[in-house]
């Protein structure tokens, strides 16, 4: 077959949303690092210079699968009523290179970043000295995608879980919410009429997820529980931050990959220095689903994540066999 005659499927984001359902991109993930996923091995972000913005590349090989999501950023966008962060992701066989699929690269990431947050805090929640919470309250920051999908996340992979939001915006809350509601997946508006209420909100969670824009710390880090698990998700970069040094010095922590943290988690560094961190090596993904995680008591859990490559390739094999599959 000739390259002319090749025509590669597309998987739009209804595909993505189907044949990715939250439990099993959860199982998905949690197989690809019991097996032979290493996240100290992933390939790095690549940026590169863009007309108004700049590329984004984010390659990943693997056994049977490599591939490639490629992204634009374009600050200017969303003023135009357009998505700052638009992309696709190219699956290739890793035999003979030769590529397979093409993936909305937005949705796959909306899939993806939830996906593996659920699975540390899972794991996390599980290593806890005593046993899990059962019906953890669970306190979403963030009325963005990236909200909503880890709201719905959480929904499916913590059965029982009560949910709720915090946003600066009050419409958009009541939108999430209703937007949820038409779902099934209940959420209430957080008490956050003002600081004294948010605080008790926070005090009172036993998991708190950031799934924000925000570059600076969205709470004292003093106010989180001890025992609670805190996932800062939504930045990565070392000068964003959405937890504060207090909470980082005061919690166990977990990463994506050690090697990865070190190039782009803002909410680590500088509360500690690179090579504080290097002496710490805190547990990765690997790790912690493979039971390494010891939980210190009286301690919250901080899991920092910045979104890697590997991720969105176990995610897109996924969807490809999937939607391929007889």
């Amino acid at each position: 077959m000739t390259a002319e005659n090749v025509k590669l499927p597309f998987f739009s984001a209804a595909r993505v949303r189907s044949a990715a359902p939250w439990t099993t991109a959860v199982a998905a993930l949690e197989r690809a690092l019991l097996d032979d996923v290493d996240p100290e091995e992933d390939g790095r972000r690549l940026f590169s210079p863009a007309p108004d913005g700049e590329f984004l590349l984010m390659p990943a090989s693997g056994r049977r699968y490599s591939g490639v999501k490629a992204l634009t950023v374009a600050p200017g966008n969303p003023s135009r009523g357009l998505e700052k962060i638009q992309g696709v992701y190219i699956l290739f066989d890793s035999d003979t290179l030769a590529p397979l699929a093409t993936i909305d690269g937005n949705e796959l990431t909306a899939v993806r970043t939830p996906a593996t947050t659920l699975l540390a805090v899972k794991h996390i929640l599980a290593a806890a000295p005593g046993g899990a919470v059962e019906n953890p309250r669970v306190l979403v920051f963030g009325t963005g995608i990236q909200a909503v999908n880890h709201l719905r996340a959480a929904s499916a992979v913590l059965p029982g879980a009560s949910l709720a939001v915090v946003g600066r915006r009050r419409d958009r809350v009541e939108n999430l919410i209703a937007q949820l509601a038409a779902e099934g997946v209940v959420v209430r508006a957080a008490e956050a009429e003002d600081d004294d209420g948010t605080q008790e909100e926070l005090a009172a969670a036993d998991v708190v997820i950031c799934a924000t824009s925000s570059s600076t710390p969205l709470f004292d880090g003093g106010l989180v529980a001890p025992g609670a698990v805190v996932a800062a998700i939504g930045q990565h970069g070392l000068d964003a931050r959405e937890v504060d040094a207090t909470l980082v010095r005061r919690s166990d922590v977990v990463v994506e990959g050690r090697a990865s943290a070190l190039r782009e988690a803002g909410d680590l560094i500088p509360a500690r220095s690179a090579e504080e961190w290097e002496a710490i090596r805190p547990v990765n993904l690997r790790e912690l689903v493979a039971g390494k995680l010891q939980r210190t008591p009286g301690k919250p859990c901080l899991y920092a994540g910045v979104g890697m490559a590997w991720e969105d390739l176990v995610t897109a094999a996924l969807v490809y066999e999937g939607g391929t599959r007889p």
